[in-house]
């Protein structure tokens, strides 16, 4: 870990593979952590799809959009606390111990939400799980980096970011497998139970970190795993590295106080640790700001606002941006040392700009070619059913789809059975009503206009992850693991971290509500403003840290960072070294 993030090569890779090939027991460790990672995916992946079907059970959620976005968001907010409190908790009883109790949390908001009677008790449910999240996202790494040989902990720290990714795809098939069971929903959730009893077992049987047990002065058990993990012949010099390592942790920690607003004044007077903030924290709220979250948390609920009615079909289509997403990330290890931080990262926002505007255009175009509400149509069902702001609207046949989703009492639009770009009916959103409509073969929409642009609009949406993945979704850890001293970067990336989960907390949280207000167009042409912000703030904020050594990076901080183009700074680095 004080190495920070590494990019391992096929080189590292194929070192990796011998070395679990004669130590198998690495693997092992290395795997059942990891599962901390594939909870971590699947939660991200599993309510997108569940909340299509939650809010079909429960009227309340159908109703109020601000109940959908709790839902949603509530495990962000858990997870916020979960990180906040997870450090300590890894230093006061152990990572071993604390896997166990993300464990605990995680399979408990699994059971809680998959037997929950009431929206409330799923909130519940999510902040449970949130906790267990947050706990993970900061301990499985850490568990995998102490427990494997430094040469080859690069290729073993990714895996769990492999199993993340693998996570978000395998929730997005759980989704389609079960659409259409009977209690869907409460299986998608529930299910996430099974993955941390898994691990819970296997932890029982695996040992602490050699790094906290030698922390806490029990040297004999840190040299016993050690023994497992390393060559005979290795063994002494690893336990030296590592009583140097400690010593000169405990060194810095004296130097920068006890506590952690003392820790956090202490980097925040130091210009270089100031500058850094600067650069690492901007990446980390740009990468949510450019709405990546909306489509990992609403991705089928996306593709519905884009004109596919069918839950089953949203589940499918939102499989490709899962897929994807897995993809870019395996680009970001080909191309980051190759462009560098800043290149990639630039480009990625260029192209993530391009793909929102493209994006609110499509959206935009669908509401200008929205079907007509008939007053035929809508009288077909009979008054009881009609929207009631449609039945008292001074002008009717001005109303088309998009009016109709957008009127204050709750409506939905049941397209006609012949075609469904033809006139349809406004209804009254309610189960008997819903019923009534896909009883005669209609398409019954609540979030999105049948529309000839749909198809464009997921392949830009595909298009939008590509962009996203390689670059801005990886980068900014990258950046956060190189920018700080090597005595101020628990601290500085701890604080780059908990703005990228609060402004993930904001977006997951407003989204929904965006759309009801700005419609489709108008908030995604909102992030593509965020991300234009975002993209000026990267220029003229992070610098290039591509092949740098951290005295280098330091140097460069100390200096004062101006922005300048590609080539002058190839020449500069080049001069430089």
């Amino acid at each position: 870990m004080e190495g920070g993030v590494v990019n391992p090569d096929k080189t590292v890779f194929l070192e990796c593979f011998k070395t679990i090939w004669h130590t198998p027991y690495i693997m092992l460790l290395a795997l059942t952590a990891g599962i901390g990672g594939l909870l971590f995916g699947y939660d991200t992946g599993v309510i997108s799809g569940a909340s299509l079907y939650i809010r079909d059970d429960f009227q309340d959620v159908e109703r109020h959009t601000w109940l959908q976005e709790t839902i949603v968001s509530t495990a962000v907010a858990g997870a916020i606390v979960g990180a906040a409190i997870g450090g300590w908790m890894n230093d006061r009883y152990g990572r071993k111990k604390t896997i166990l109790c993300a464990d605990l949390l995680f399979g408990l908001g699994s059971i809680t939400m998959a037997l929950a009677p009431n929206p409330w008790v799923i909130i519940l449910g999510r902040l449970l799980v949130g906790l267990g999240v947050g706990l993970v996202s900061i301990t499985s790494p850490l568990y995998i980096s102490e427990a494997s040989p430094a040469r080859i902990r690069g290729a073993l720290v990714s895996t769990n970011g492999l199993l993340l990714t693998g996570g978000q795809f395998l929730s997005y098939l759980i989704n389609l497998a079960f659409s259409k069971t009977q209690g869907n929903w409460r299986w998608m959730l529930g299910i996430a139970g099974v993955p941390p009893m898994v691990q819970f077992i296997l932890m029982c049987f695996l040992p602490e970190s050699p790094r906290w047990l030698y922390r806490q002065n029990k040297i004999t058990e840190a040299r016993n795993i050690l023994k497992k993990i390393y060559p005979t012949n290795e063994v002494e010099e690893e336990m030296k590295a590592l009583q140097s390592s400690i010593q000169t942790e405990k060194e810095t920690e004296g130097s920068l106080g006890d506590g952690i607003f003392s820790k956090i004044r202490s980097a925040w007077a130091n210009k270089v640790v100031r500058r850094g903030l600067y650069a690492g924290v901007t990446v980390q709220v740009a990468q949510q700001f450019v709405g990546i979250n909306t489509v990992m948390y609403y991705s089928p609920t996306i593709v519905q606002l884009a004109g596919f009615a069918s839950n089953r079909t949203a589940l499918a289509l939102s499989l490709v941006t899962s897929g994807l997403n897995s993809f870019g990330t395996m680009l970001s290890m080909l191309f980051v040392d190759r462009f560098g931080r800043r290149k990639l990262i630039i480009i990625s926002m260029l192209g993530i700009i391009t793909c929102l505007v493209a994006l609110s255009i499509m959206f935009f175009q669908a509401s200008v070619h929205a079907p007509r509400v008939d007053i035929m149509e809508s009288n077909h069902f009979g008054v009881n059913y009609t929207c009631s702001d449609f039945k008292t609207s001074t002008n009717p046949s001005s109303w088309n789809c998009l009016t109709c989703l957008r009127a204050t009492s709750s409506c939905a639009f049941c397209a006609s059975n012949e075609n469904i770009y033809n006139p349809g009916a406004c209804l009254a959103v309610d189960t008997i009503t819903r019923a009534a409509c896909r009883a005669q073969h209609r398409t019954w929409y609540t979030y999105g206009c049948p529309s000839k642009f749909g198809i464009f609009t997921v392949l830009l949406l595909g298009l939008y992850i590509l962009c996203y993945a390689p670059g801005i979704g990886t980068v900014p850890w990258i950046v956060n693991s190189e920018i700080y001293p090597l005595r101020y970067r628990g601290t500085g990336g701890g604080i780059a971290a908990v703005s990228n989960w609060v402004s993930n907390l904001v977006i997951s949280e407003t989204f929904l509500t965006l759309t009801e207000t700005l419609g489709s167009s108008g908030t995604f042409l909102l992030f593509a403003g965020f991300s234009a912000v975002g993209l000026v703030a990267i220029f003229l904020l992070v610098p290039e840290t591509k092949g740098l050594q951290l005295e280098e990076v330091e140097k460069m901080l100390e200096k004062g960072y101006r922005p300048r183009f590609w080539c002058t700074e190839d020449k500069d680095m080049k001069s430089a070294s």
